[in-house]
């Protein structure tokens, strides 16, 4: 529903660092820091303090942040303007692999869009991400719905598996206009 491109995040980066931006491009990893600070067992500083070391790039907290926050394009417009009618009729829920950094940025940046969800599982919050089957019986049992009577679209292949193993109705979407053709069947 939030665009992103992680290539602005290594512009940015480059750009702070006065590197290339194909040096964080080669040698980007979701390695186990990245676990570690979307399941909030890390902070940001330490995250950044871990890139640093990875990358052979010293930079200020605000370079990387800077970075890291510029991930955000603009919302899926086609899916977003479903958003008013689909609350009316449905409890909406979102479930993000993020960071408190990313978080704090989105919910800034797009509170109108958010504002249709009843609640945001973020994955700092709960300790836990996709597609890990218990991250989702976690957000199952929060929203006291049983797995099969839940919707869930995602853009990875892997999240998508990951629910389906838990027993969650899953899509592989990653279309703007599928998924927009998607939430606009529930409508009718």
């Amino acid at each position: 529903m939030l665009g992103i491109s992680v290539a602005k995040v290594f512009r940015t980066w480059a750009a702070r660092a006065k590197v290339d931006s194909a040096h964080f491009k080669r040698n980007w990893v979701m390695d186990e820091a990245y676990e570690l600070h979307e399941t909030g067992a890390i902070d940001f500083a330490e995250y950044a303090r871990r890139q640093s070391k990875h990358f052979g790039v010293a930079m200020a907290l605000e370079d990387w942040q800077a970075g890291w926050n510029a991930i955000w394009t603009e919302p899926l417009a086609q899916v977003v303007t479903l958003l008013p009618e689909l609350a009316k009729r449905y409890a909406l829920y979102a479930f993000s692999n993020t960071n408190a950094v990313h978080a704090a940025a989105f919910n800034q940046q797009y509170p109108d869009t958010l504002a249709h969800f009843e609640k945001l599982f973020l994955s700092h919050e709960i300790g836990a991400r996709k597609p890990h089957p218990a991250a989702f019986a976690t957000v199952c049992q929060y929203i006291d719905t049983k797995p099969q009577d839940v919707l869930f679209i995602d853009d990875n292949g892997d999240n998508v598996a990951g629910a389906r193993t838990a027993g969650l109705d899953a899509h592989h979407l990653f279309d703007e206009s599928d998924i927009a053709t998607k939430l606009a069947a529930l409508l009718d």
